[in-house]
């Protein structure tokens, strides 16, 4: 779930290294606090790319909000679009701002991350997902030596990564650590070893997520496992925790990232 400010499927892809295809997925009904908009290249769309032009709110201990800044420090945008970080009393009084120019009387949570349109004061998106995915193929300069994050012939392999770190990762260590039924908790466990023997193993084939390129799957990686180091695996029971820790391709692909320029500084999420 998105960081809330208080009130104030292709996963058997990853098995090979031929290029995912991508299927259908069902339907999600919208919130009332999802916020959808796109940056795109049309300028009558709206939201077209200009620098200077987006800010996006963060919150620091927030594994989605990480992802955004390292998104931003690997494309260089420091720049280009400005970070606020909350909690601050001004930042927040912003961000509601920009929710409320975005939606008349809207009085729902301020999650973050947020990108907002600083032209016209309003959010563009609060959906992670898409704010990297307009990060890296509208506002981030892939020349100069910077890292394409969504190369086309990868970006149905770096969705359905995402979507197994999401799900066999993020939520199975939530789970195997919280769940109050000892079965739960369980099945959680094996979900979660099962993912971590599979990208384990594909380590084994490239010094990346998705071989020998640094992509925008290494920032979903990077990110779940030193939460998983910091936040879940601390609250797991001793043995449980043996097994999570026994990764040696991802202990040290955690470390070796931890030493890029981008990662550098980059801190675990803080256990709450």
């Amino acid at each position: 779930m998105p960081e809330t400010i208080p009130h104030a499927s292709a996963p058997a892809a990853l098995l090979d290294r031929r290029p995912a295809q991508a299927g259908p997925r069902p339907a999600t009904r919208p919130r009332p606090d999802d916020f959808r908009s796109r940056i795109g290249v049309d300028v009558a769309g709206g939201f077209y790319p200009a620098p200077h032009r987006y800010q996006v709110f963060l919150s620091r201990g927030c594994p989605r909000s990480l992802r955004v800044s390292l998104t931003l420090d690997l494309l260089r945008l420091g720049d280009s679009v400005t970070t606020v970080f909350l909690p601050s009393p001004t930042a927040t009084g912003s961000l509601r701002g920009a929710y409320e120019a975005t939606r008349h009387r809207y009085d729902g949570p301020l999650t973050v991350p947020a990108l907002c349109d600083r032209w016209s004061g309003r959010v563009v998106s609060n959906h992670t997902p898409d704010i990297l995915r307009d990060l890296a193929d509208h506002l981030g300069d892939q020349g100069g030596g910077l890292p394409r994050l969504r190369p086309r012939a990868l970006a149905a392999d770096i969705d359905a990564l995402g979507e197994l770190i999401d799900t066999r990762i993020v939520q199975a260590a939530r789970r195997a650590a919280t769940d109050r039924a000892p079965q739960g908790r369980a099945e959680a466990l094996e979900t979660l070893l099962g993912a971590l023997d599979l990208l384990d193993g594909r380590l084994a084939g490239g010094p990346y997520a998705l071989g020998d390129e640094l992509t925008a799957a290494d920032v979903d990686l990077w990110v779940a496992l030193v939460h998983l180091d910091a936040v879940d695996r601390p609250r797991l029971a001793a043995d449980a925790a043996r097994l999570v820790s026994r990764h040696d391709r991802l202990r040290s692909y955690v470390r070796r990232l931890a030493d890029h320029p981008a990662f550098r500084g980059h801190h675990a999420p803080a256990a709450r």
